[in-house]
């Protein structure tokens, strides 16, 4: 019996299972691939697990959060609140208090109004506000999920920028020490990757020179990019590294002399190859034509990326050992058309009550997924130090009452 139906049989299924050495593994290869001195921060929105989040921790890794739940998952995982950088468009005055109040102090600003009501909250509570001014550029990569040079939420533009720097350097209870820069996402070529990093290197030091505008601290953001829920191999980007050392030696030099504090994010990198969902068929079946693989598990479990259409190449290998394949559609258990996770891709060709395995889903997995929709468990996630297992753990949703109102009372 194989590794994975023995921890079938003991934890149920559908099962996600993640590898502390994977992500060990990939921490390791994408800092050989960075610039050194560089800070390398873990998305946390790629899987908030405490476990993997714990493991990046002791590699070294600080903790990029986008959310009070994400805060919670980092503080949980052992980071300090210096060690967080709180990003995304949108932040309440309150979740801002929050975080400061927990030790948080370096904040991405997307717009001169959020820069006033950072300043506002962090003086409210006698502290000062550390400020990364994200910046759309004016380029971005060909490949991946473009996030910056065409209008966005994300950021100001940087025409904005250069046409009024003081909004921005000038603001009673922050201080600006840099830009947050992440033009593209998921780049899969080399060579786009390494245009976005150039582009962005470039426009730090544009807006140094012509806006003004302090430069200590250059985030460059992400983009590494890792096949998800399809067999595959992490990029390798052989020539990144000297690339972006010899951008960074015209554009900002010093950088590697403490001067300037060059800093990167990854999530799906770091995280997507350690994790696998393992699922039973529990139906196979034939539509017009069309052979139907019916798991145990669905987009309540596997369905962040669907929107993207990324689950469109979804798919799974038997367990154990390889053997003859069939093109099929995967579908899940749930009672909507919407519960697709490939269409008419190679599976294995196994029967009702046979396991399949899922690879490369430890990266915007579960926690990105339909969770609540229909009602239906969330599987156990299982993590592994080798053959060990360290943790087993299931999420739960709950309605909670709130403090000023009735928990129980019938309408």
């Amino acid at each position: 019996m194989s590794e994975i139906s023995t921890l079938m049989q003991r934890y149920g299924s559908p099962l996600y299972v993640y590898r502390l050495d994977a992500l060990e593994r990939a921490c390791s290869d994408l800092r050989s691939l960075l610039p050194a001195p560089s800070v390398l921060y873990y998305s946390l929105k790629a899987n908030p697990h405490r476990l993997l989040a714990r493991a990046l921790r002791r590699a070294g890794c600080r903790a990029e959060v986008s959310s009070v739940g994400e805060l919670d998952a980092a503080l949980d995982a052992g980071f300090d609140g210096a060690d967080c950088f709180y990003t995304g468009p949108g932040k309440t005055d309150a979740e801002v208090a929050d975080a400061l109040a927990r030790g948080v102090r370096r904040f991405s600003v997307e717009s001169a109004g959020e820069m006033r009501r950072l300043g506002r909250t962090a003086s409210a509570v006698g502290a000062e506000a550390i400020a990364l001014l994200r910046v759309n550029g004016d380029s971005a990569g060909s490949t991946g999920l473009r996030m910056t040079g065409a209008a966005t939420q994300f950021g100001v533009d940087e025409a904005q920028v250069m046409a009024d720097p003081g909004r921005f350097t000038d603001v009673p209870g922050t201080r600006l020490v840099g830009v947050h820069l992440f033009p593209i996402s998921n780049a899969r070529d080399e060579d786009s990757l390494i245009d976005s990093f150039r582009a962005s290197i470039t426009l730090a030091g544009r807006l140094r020179d012509l806006a003004g505008l302090p430069m200590s601290v250059v985030d460059l953001g992400g983009g590494f990019a890792a096949p998800y829920a399809r067999p595959g191999e992490r990029p390798a980007y052989p020539r990144l590294g000297k690339a972006l050392r010899a951008a960074l030696d015209d554009e900002l030099p010093g950088w590697n002399t403490g001067k300037v504090e060059v800093a990167f994010e990854s999530g799906r990198y770091l995280t997507g190859d350690s994790g696998q969902l393992a699922a039973t068929v529990r139906e196979v079946k034939r539509s017009r034509e069309q052979s139907f693989m019916v798991l145990d598990t669905g987009v309540n479990h596997l369905g962040g990326m669907s929107g993207l259409g990324r689950l469109a190449r979804a798919s799974a290998t038997p367990d154990p050992g390889a053997g003859a394949t069939v093109r099929a559609t995967l579908v899940g258990p749930l009672c909507t058309p919407a519960d697709v996770l490939g269409r008419g891709v190679e599976v294995p060709d196994v029967g009702t009550g046979d396991c399949v395995v899922i690879p490369n889903v430890g990266a915007y997995g579960l926690t990105a997924s339909l969770v609540a929709f229909l009602g239906r468990p969330a599987p156990a996630e299982v993590v592994l130090r080798g053959a060990e297992v360290v943790s087993a753990t299931r999420l739960r949703l709950s309605h909670e009452p709130i403090s000023d109102t009735p928990g129980s009372e019938e309408a």
